[in-house]
């Protein structure tokens, strides 16, 4: 077994022996994963919460503090891609399509049923946005930030490979990182971006299926299922194998123009006033209960609602870190740590806080009646609610597209990422590990969508990650104590 390629094939078994697990016996898998999950929310809810606020305060007084003006790369180093490309790839690779997901179905979800409060009121309405903003602002970015930093800083400016394992070279030095602790770290990494790709993957093929059948009456079927996802595959494998500057780049920015337009479209089409005043009251809302969101948990009483949407976030965000950290890292080269800090939690943040504002009041606004029939089936909520509303049709046509672009970007950086991680580190892994890794994530997608197992795997991916956790409690003790020398 060649040294380049140990972890490499350790992670395809992995991944294989999982899938057939997932396969062959899914009630048994479905159970495993939900019963670790279960144990997880159960017992150390309070340990995602901790975690999560760190990673914003870690990063915000790292930001602003003495070392902000430290370059993730060498003093004389420039930013590989203009600052719009930059957000657009790591605003695509994030969160994109989830915002698309949950952008109308979380909002109508909390205004129906908050919880201690009655649903369908204005008190309801306030706090479907609030909540909204809290489970997609700071949090989420901050926890890919903290990766993203400590890769960039040891990758650019230390010159070590672009492995997560790297980020712990002061603290377990050179053997350790390249021992057995490492390799781990590294093939935890793999799986924890293997499994939450194709869970998304495989979440997004059921809805486009779902807005092409509300539209055109597609049928919604396996074989139409298998097709999306086909074209999807073809499609990012194609964009990583291009590289970052053409394939990802070019697709990363026509995202961009796509989430412009519907959002700009909506906002000509819906309640302005309602849209302006959510924006408003949701930040002063979301500012003024920060601290206690993110500590809020019941010592005494039922933390179902919690565990349901807050911790099942927080556990999710942690799955994806190692990925979108991995990939923000990469494009990061020649930016300053505030700069970072700023484009990578802030600029994200309040692009998230203007969609839930606008497609939260485009929901809350048709009342709990439509609201009710939106959120029976998550999928096509969007199209529902967009389907009240005059050039709902178009915006819906728009949507469709703009879910294949968002998942065609999650993918092929997806892609790219784990022949990074697989190949030592390289910055430009071979095609044939992006093509394999590529047709992996789809084989999955699809397998689990014929097994109906997408929801256990998300919940064992998610299972899965929480030493990542604890890992980048370690980042941060690490890029501290580095950047500590420095001096």
């Amino acid at each position: 077994m060649g040294k380049n390629n140990t972890v490499f094939i350790i992670s395809l078994v992995v991944v294989f022996a999982i899938v057939a697990w997932g396969l062959l016996a899914p009630s048994s898998f479905g159970n495993a994963a939900s019963g670790l999950y279960s144990y997880l929310v159960d017992n150390f809810s309070w340990l995602y919460l901790i975690s999560m606020f760190l990673f914003v305060a870690f990063c915000v007084i790292l930001g602003f503090s003495k070392y902000g003006n430290i370059k993730l790369g060498p003093d004389d180093s420039e930013p590989e891609f203009s600052t719009i490309s930059w957000f657009g790839m790591l605003f695509g690779s994030g969160m994109g399509i989830g915002l698309v997901f949950w952008g109308i179905a979380e909002p109508l979800n909390h205004f129906l049923n908050p919880p201690g409060l009655e649903g369908a009121t204005a008190e309801a309405a306030n706090f479907a946005i609030k909540q909204s903003f809290f489970h997609w602002g700071f949090h989420p970015w901050a926890n890919y930030a903290v990766i993203g930093l400590a890769l960039a800083y040891f990758q650019f400016r230390k010159n070590a490979p672009g492995l997560i394992s790297s980020i712990f070279l002061p603290l377990i030095g050179e053997k350790g990182v390249r021992g057995p602790i490492g390799k781990a770290i590294d093939i935890l990494a793999i799986f924890a971006t293997v499994a939450g790709v194709a869970t998304s993957l495989g979440i997004g093929t059921l809805q486009i299926n779902s807005g092409l059948s509300y539209m055109f009456g597609l049928p919604t079927t396996k074989m139409v299922q298998l097709s999306i996802i086909a074209v999807i595959t073809i499609i990012y494998i194609w964009t990583a194998v291009s590289g970052i500057d053409k394939g990802i780049k070019l697709l990363s920015d026509w995202n961009l123009i796509l989430a412009f337009a519907i959002l700009a479209l909506s906002i000509i089409i819906g309640p302005k006033l309602a849209m302006i005043n959510s924006l408003t009251n949701g930040i002063g809302m979301y500012l003024d209960k920060f601290v206690y969101d993110s500590f809020h948990i019941e010592a005494f009483g039922d933390n179902s609602w919690i565990g349901s949407w807050t911790i099942f976030y927080w556990a999710w965000w942690i799955a994806w870190a190692p990925f979108v950290g991995t990939f923000i890292a990469r494009i990061s080269k020649g930016r300053t740590i505030k700069e970072f800090v700023i484009g990578v939690i802030l600029a994200p943040s309040l692009a998230s806080f203007i969609w839930f504002a606008v497609f939260g009041s485009l929901g809350i606004n048709l009342g709990a009646k439509v609201g009710a029939e939106a959120i029976k089936v998550t999928e096509t909520a969007f199209f529902i609610v967009m389907n009240k509303y005059p050039l709902g049709y178009i915006i819906s046509l728009i949507a469709v597209f703009l879910l294949g672009t968002f998942f065609i970007t999650s993918a092929n950086s997806a892609t790219f990422v784990l022949g990074m991680m697989s190949q030592e580190g390289d910055l430009n892994p071979t095609n044939q590990k992006k093509i394999i890794w590529g047709l992996v994530q789809a084989l999955l997608a699809f397998a689990l969508l014929l097994g109906g197992g997408l929801k256990a795997l998300q919940t064992a991916s998610i299972a899965a990650a929480f030493p990542f956790a604890v890992v980048m409690i370690l980042a941060c003790a690490a890029l501290t104590k580095a950047l500590k020398e420095e001096e």
